[in-house]
């Protein structure tokens, strides 16, 4: 595979990458992540960062022994993760020498022209101040993640943030290195799919349905994100956010994780 030379490139994160188990910041993996898009942002790439964690960081922040169910106590949790998520990521992506900007959407504002036309000019012009944009669900008053909408999970926000900056390239980091004919966890034998170039019933099949028990995702939402962003022309690569610098890798061409290749896609 060539070198990839996508210059604008939406990397999305989860909860799973940014947490440990018991709920508590993965420090070392977060200044790790921001290291790394520093430095991708500093060699030339534009790199909008959409990030989940709000409530698994608010879990930690207050000590709580699990993720709460009501959907008033995680909107709660939501609005005290945030503050700490976006404080962590100043600080790291600061001592970088990057500045960062928070982007907190909602669907009525996607769906509506006037509006989305506003959030586009602001992702632009932020990017073209050489700002960071770090984009996450606005949980404090959208619920449609909370309850499990279409909407609502930060895979599919990630696809529609690629479409709405005219991204080259979406990277979705997770727990799993990518798309498994099994479950790996399972099957030590699990063969890795390693470039998918058209989504269809077997792939969406293979997928499962399983996530994390911090977060809200799990493969199958990231199929249907890489279909969407597919469908804009822009090709989605899945991978493990354990090592962020396996980025450097993918931009060098290497095969990393699992390759969703657009039909007319910009890589």
């Amino acid at each position: 595979m060539n070198n990839i030379k996508s210059r604008r490139v939406v990397v999305k994160v989860g909860t799973s990458t940014l947490t440990y188990e018991n709920g508590n910041v993965n420090l070392r993996n977060l200044e790790k992540l921001c290291k790394v898009l520093s430095d991708l942002h500093n060699s030339g790439k534009q790199i909008i960062l959409v990030s989940s964690g709000a409530i698994g960081v608010g879990v930690g922040k207050l000590g709580l022994r699990k993720r709460p169910t009501e959907t008033r106590e995680k909107q709660a949790l939501a609005a005290v993760g945030q503050c700490e998520l976006m404080f962590l990521y100043d600080k790291f992506f600061g001592e970088y020498n990057n500045s960062v900007a928070q982007i907190l959407l909602t669907k009525d504002v996607v769906l509506n022209e006037y509006s989305k036309q506003n959030v586009v000019n602001t992702f632009q012009t932020l990017i073209e101040m050489g700002i960071i944009p770090i984009v996450n669900e606005n949980d404090t008053v959208a619920i449609d993640e909370l309850i499990g909408a279409n909407f609502g999970d930060n895979d599919n926000l990630s696809a529609i943030v690629a479409d709405l900056v005219g991204a080259d390239l979406l990277v979705i980091l997770t727990d799993i290195d990518g798309l498994y004919e099994t479950d790996p966890r399972k099957n030590p034998d699990a063969k890795k799919i390693e470039v998918v170039y058209h989504i269809d019933d077997y792939i969406r099949e293979i997928a499962g349905d399983s996530g994390s028990n911090r977060g809200t995702g799990g493969m199958a939402t990231k199929i249907t994100a890489a279909a969407a962003a597919a469908s804009s022309g822009i090709s989605t690569c899945v991978m493990s956010g354990a090592d962020p610098s396996k980025m450097y890798r993918l931009f060098e061409g290497e095969r990393i994780g699992t390759l969703f290749v657009a039909e007319e896609g910009k890589i």
